[in-house]
């Protein structure tokens, strides 16, 4: 069994308001997690209006499937124009 988390942080230079960012980053983590092997959360600076980290995890008999699906959570955060992650930090168990 493998486990891989992958936390990143990020920056939403055109959030206002934390109403703002929380519309960015449910639609973020509800996309990461529909039909995919994957959990995911913002585990860090809730109340900061324009930084978050977000954490993803995902568990699997084969490392290359895990890393799939961490790989294509993370594309969701790149392909955001509102979003720009920062630091990533990979972790197996």
């Amino acid at each position: 069994m493998i486990v891989g988390v992958v936390r990143c942080e990020c920056m939403l230079f055109s959030a206002h308001s934390l109403k703002e960012k929380r519309s960015v980053i449910q639609s973020i983590l509800r996309k990461a997690t529909n039909g995919h092997n994957l959990s995911a959360s913002e585990v860090n600076f809730q109340d900061a209006w324009q930084r978050t980290e977000l954490a993803f995890a995902c568990v699997g008999t084969a490392k290359t499937a895990v890393e799939r699906e961490l790989a294509r959570a993370l594309s969701l955060i790149d392909f955001k124009t509102e979003i720009e992650r920062t630091n990533t930090f990979y972790e197996w168990f």
